[in-house]
């Protein structure tokens, strides 16, 4: 049997967030621009899916950084070795696309490591926003580079550049 996913939303101060989960574990942490249906109430909500947005709020209130979740995104072996390699980034640091190549399967995987990147259906407790480019570009977002500008700007990655006036 195939298990009931559940969804719940939550502000962020990067918009709407959608987190679903399973009994197995969270499936999604999406930003989203609407509301949809929310889960019938007929059935209880797994804990991991308060536990989420509690370690969320955590996150954006500068008081978490790292998260202790069960994870359960569905994807391919390869798309799932990538996620769990971000798992693997600390908070407050950067690493680029080629660095994950290398360490997941050869540099000639970084177009393959680019789209798993992408594709990670669960934002910023799998920090795919700490991915740049190897040059230092913030390259690819799929919630808009402006909101991974913001999250490395939140954890330390990146220094907010302050002009000093000259006279």
């Amino acid at each position: 049997m195939e298990s009931r996913t559940y969804t719940t939303y939550m502000q962020s101060p990067l918009g709407l967030l959608r987190i679903s989960g399973t009994d197995q574990g969270i499936t999604e942490v999406r930003f989203c621009d609407a509301e949809g249906a929310p889960s019938e109430q007929t059935h209880v909500m797994p804990a991991c899916i308060s536990a989420c947005a509690l370690q969320l709020e955590e996150y954006f209130a500068g008081k978490r950084q790292d998260f202790d979740l069960t994870l359960a995104p569905a994807g391919t072996p390869f798309q799932k070795q990538v996620w769990h390699t971000l798992q693997g980034i600390p908070h407050g640091k950067t690493t680029s696309y080629l660095a994950i190549a290398r360490g997941v399967s050869g540099e000639k995987a970084i177009r393959a490591v680019g789209a798993a990147n992408g594709r990670n259906p669960i934002c910023i407790v799998v920090p795919c926003h700490r991915v740049i480019g190897s040059d230092g570009s913030l390259t690819g977002y799929a919630g808009g580079l402006w909101r991974k500008e913001w999250l490395l700007r939140h954890e330390g990655a990146l220094q907010t550049v302050t002009q000093t006036s000259l006279f």
